[in-house]
This record gives structure tokens, sequence and C-alpha cells, in this order.
């Protein structure tokens, strides 16, 4: 029987293995580090896989990563024919949904100096603008970014959209490669990066780029820690070219203690919690995966390594 093997946290695995009990009973499902023959692993799920993925399981013919990014993969030492496919299954989705909607809300209702007026003890209405009114940007139109912009435009927002290559998004204003990108940033209030990391988006928020948002915009950012500069963050923040910065991922993870993150007055900061893999819907969206891979259908997440997901 071919092996199944999960090498990630083995509490979601148990969940995993009763998912692939029920509905992938051909497989011989195994959790890491109870690998069996190694001969018969023909399946991979991992955050971190193992060294000498060639020599150590021979017969191997997908990678699965076990979460929604592949930038923790070492491409240059898996074997180059092997298929990767990253995590596309609707708990993160339904997740990221959640936290940017509550970002941008807060964020439109003037939430965090509402926190500071009463942490002074002031009472102060703010001017109140209709959803219409707001202008929402995100960075990155993949199945995060357009599940999070079809919440947003059902909200009544006023929302687009920009990615690497043309994308079409039902009732989004989109906007496609580098030339396009000062457009895009003129008219974003509220900015929000769903971006994968790659070569191309390392340090990506930076100086330049907040330069070119209306002053006073704020950023969401639930992509990758290192795509943000943090020193230029800060700067945007001190000159009030931001007013607000939500913040979800950082570079590290966690951020050292004595980090100015932790206390700024205008930075929320929370644990990469923005969207979790939920374990019985992977595991689901996995053996879809296989059954479209059997079938020689395309697998939902296939990584293009060229471009880095």
């Amino acid at each position: 029987m071919d092996v199944f093997l999960y090498k990630s946290d083995p509490v979601r695995g148990q969940a995993w293995a009763e998912v692939f009990r029920r509905r992938a009973p051909h497989l011989d499902f195994r959790i890491w580090p109870d690998v069996g023959d190694p001969e018969r692993v023909r399946f991979l799920a991992a955050w971190e896989p193992p060294a000498d993925l060639a020599t150590r399981f021979p017969r191997l013919e997908v990678l699965f990563s076990s979460g929604a990014g592949v930038d923790q993969f070492d491409f240059g030492a898996l074997p180059p024919d092997l298929p990767v496919v990253r995590m596309v299954e609707p708990g993160i989705v339904r997740g990221m949904v959640e936290y940017v909607t509550h970002a941008v809300l807060a964020l439109h209702r003037d939430m965090p100096q509402y926190r500071r007026q009463q942490r002074e003890g002031v009472w102060k209405p703010l001017p109140v603008r209709t959803a219409g009114e707001r202008r929402i940007g995100v960075l990155g139109l993949g199945s995060l970014g357009q599940a999070v912009l079809a919440q947003l435009v059902a909200m009544g927002f006023d929302c687009a959209g920009w990615s690497r290559s043309r994308r079409t998004v039902a009732g989004v204003a989109t906007y496609a490669g580098a030339e396009e990108m000062d457009g895009f940033l003129a008219r974003t209030e509220v900015l929000v990066c769903l971006l994968p990391l790659t070569g191309e988006t390392r340090g990506f928020l930076d100086a330049r780029l907040f330069g070119g948002l209306p002053r006073g915009a704020a950023l969401v950012h639930a992509g990758r820690g290192p795509q943000l500069v943090e020193a230029d963050l800060l700067a945007a923040l001190e000159s009030g070219q931001l007013a607000e910065a939500m913040v979800d991922v950082t570079d590290p993870e966690p951020l050292p203690a004595s980090h100015p993150f932790w206390t700024h007055p205008r930075i929320q900061l929370t644990p990469h919690i923005a969207s979790m893999t939920q374990p019985l819907t992977a595991a689901e969206a996995v053996i879809d995966n296989l059954r479209r891979l059997g079938s020689r259908e395309p697998m939902v997440g296939l990584v293009d390594r060229a471009r880095g997901y």
C-alpha cells in the first residue's frame, strides 16, 4: 500500500489521519517520524520537509505544503521535477476574510483613534464616512485577495486590486504590473497586503510605496514579514504619511521584547493569526488534489517555481 506521509503539527496530523481513514483508505497515512518503508512514500505533506528527498523517498510524487505559503521551502534543495502544491482550503480563506474585514472596518470607523481617546479620557466623536467613500486597495489577487475583495465589495467599499499579471475581479478596479502601481497607490486609503513572499516582494512595503499613498492612509499587513521594511513604516507613521498600521506578520517572529512595534501607539500587532489552516478541511483539500492527480486534472495550488508561488 502506498504511503502518504505527514510531517507537521502532530495534533493536526491526527485530524488528517481520521479524514484519510474515511476518504482515502487505499493510502497508508503515516505521521512523521513513523515513515515505514521509505520506498512506499509517494506523497508528503510538510511545513519543513526532511533533507535529501530524492534519495530518502525515491518514489515521491508530490510535496504538499501544510500551510498556505511555500516560502519556507528551499527550492534549490528539492528535486527539480517534484511538483510542489501550496495549501488552498476553505478554512484559510475564511480566516483571512474575517481578519481583513475586521481590520478594514476598524480603520474605516477610526477605532484605533477611539482607543487612544479612551485611554486619555477624551470624549470626541469623529466624522463618519460611508463605506462607498472609503477606497480600499488589495495587493495580491490570488484566492485570498479575491475572497477578501468579494466581502469588502459586498459591504459597499470602493475597492481596487493589484497583481503582477492582469486579473479581472467583479466590482473591483484592477491594476497590473509595475507600470500601474502608481495609479493603484494614489487611489488607496487603506492598503491591504496579501502578497506571497518571493524575491520580488521581499522589502516591497517600503518608503517609496508608502509615499505613493494619499497622506494619512493606513496599512493592513497580512502577507509575510520580510515584505515590510520596518524602519520605513516607522518613519511613515512618524511623518504622518501613514496614520495607522495593523501588522500580523513580522521578521523575525516573534519580535524581540525591545522592538518598537510592541509599544507604538499607531501600530496594532497580532501574532500571525490572520489565517490558519483548519486540519479537517485541509485534509479534504489534499484528498481532492490526489483525486485530481489520478484523473490527470490540474491540482489546485500547484506552484510555479519560476514565480515562487
